[in-house]
């Protein structure tokens, strides 16, 4: 039997440990891939941050990990879309409830990938170049058109220009880099915020006004450029984005605010068990502002939902993006992989220190770790 290796997270908080793990089999619906290029996501950094806070279900050891790129070794035999020897990337969902916390999780050199959370990559494309993809692209596509959340139009070939406008706070991250690329693809128009550094990436990926998110006038600003559109939207990543969403959308009329991220930092707590008083004051202020926030949207007519982006393996969204979109999008060039990414190392054994890093922070970039 061919040999397979992982990084293991062996209990709540402890560090990946690189050893042998059981050679995966593809289910009916599933393909085995042989890792190239893996990306770190700000998830493994809060799982791992947090032990069992987020993902009480997360059963130990488990392999963390969502991003993934390499070649099919296996197939399902109800798989049509993919055989043996296809170049893919694709959302390993191993940390998901009620899923394999072994074979499907992405830190591994084989692992096992739904088909209809992977697509086809073009000749053209590296590895770790794709890589910065699926879980970024997933959770924007959740956000903008699941019906639960802003519940817009799906992209199609050529869709018209719509008279309505999207609103993007966090555009040069993952999500929001996607999330641009993605509503354009749709026929609405983007405002993004991000640091004046990335102004001209966001309106290369088709932003029509950029706004510094860290000017005290951004709120304000973004209702401006929105002044004589029908604001259909907004959509809040990275921490503290969720207030100046709901304002903007106060101030534009919108009544959906698909939320991405926590309104506080995870990494502000000791990586152990344990009291803490770091942690009770993270837990205080996590509860209270999402209180406050919601008593807010409910006096102003807005929706304010958190977004999960595995939930579009269960619906239409799923198969919209990685069947219908992201194959056709990516082979003729007009949907960008970004941020770019940044390879940190070559092996499983550079993972956690790639995590590490991005606790520190990282701006407009993704960091990816490539496998031999």
């Amino acid at each position: 039997m061919t040999a397979n290796t992982a990084a293991w997270i062996d209990s709540p908080y402890a560090d990946l440990a690189v050893r042998e793990s059981p050679y995966p089999v593809a289910g009916d619906t599933q393909l085995v891939v042989r890792t190239r290029a893996l990306a770190v996501n700000p998830l493994d950094a809060i799982t791992q941050s947090n032990g069992r806070l987020m993902y009480g279900w997360l059963s130990y050891p488990a392999i963390l990990g969502e991003d993934v790129a390499g070649d099919v070794v296996a197939v399902g035999r109800s798989v049509t879309r993919f055989q043996a020897g296809d170049r893919v990337l694709g959302y390993a969902v191993g940390m998901e409830k009620g899923r394999d916390h072994t074979a499907e999780g992405g830190f591994q050199e084989f692992v096992v990938i739904e088909e209809r959370l992977a697509a086809a990559l073009p000749d053209a494309m590296p590895f770790e170049e794709a890589v910065v993809l699926p879980l970024a692209v997933s959770t924007a596509a959740a956000a903008l058109f699941q019906s639960d959340q802003l519940g817009l139009a799906h992209p199609s070939p050529g869709a018209a220009q719509r008279d309505e406008t999207v609103v993007v706070w966090g555009g040069s991250t993952s999500v929001g880099s996607n999330a641009i690329q993605l509503a354009r693809a749709a026929g609405y128009r983007v405002i993004t915020t991000a640091s004046p550094s990335n102004h001209e990436l966001m309106r290369k990926l088709g932003a029509s006004d950029v706004v510094d998110y860290r000017d005290p006038a951004a709120v304000a600003k973004v209702a401006t450029a929105a002044r004589g559109s029908r604001v259909v939207g907004v959509v809040a990543i990275a921490v503290g984005s969720a207030e100046p969403c709901v304002a903007i959308a106060a101030a534009t009329g919108a009544r959906r605010v698909a939320l991405t991220s926590p309104s506080v930092s995870f990494y502000d707590q000791p990586r152990r068990s344990g009291f803490s008083v770091s942690r009770i004051s993270l837990m205080a202020r996590l509860v209270g502002g999402n209180i406050a926030l919601q008593v807010k949207c409910v006096s102003r007519g807005i929706r304010a939902r958190f977004v999960w982006g595995s939930t579009i393996m269960h619906n239409d969204v799923g198969e919209m993006l990685w069947t219908a979109y992201l194959p056709a999008a990516l082979a003729d060039g007009s949907h960008r992989a970004e941020p770019q990414p940044e390879i940190v190392g070559n092996g499983l054994v550079q993972i956690q220190g790639a995590i590490d890093r991005m606790r520190v922070g990282v701006s407009a970039r993704k960091l990816v770790v490539t496998l031999p």
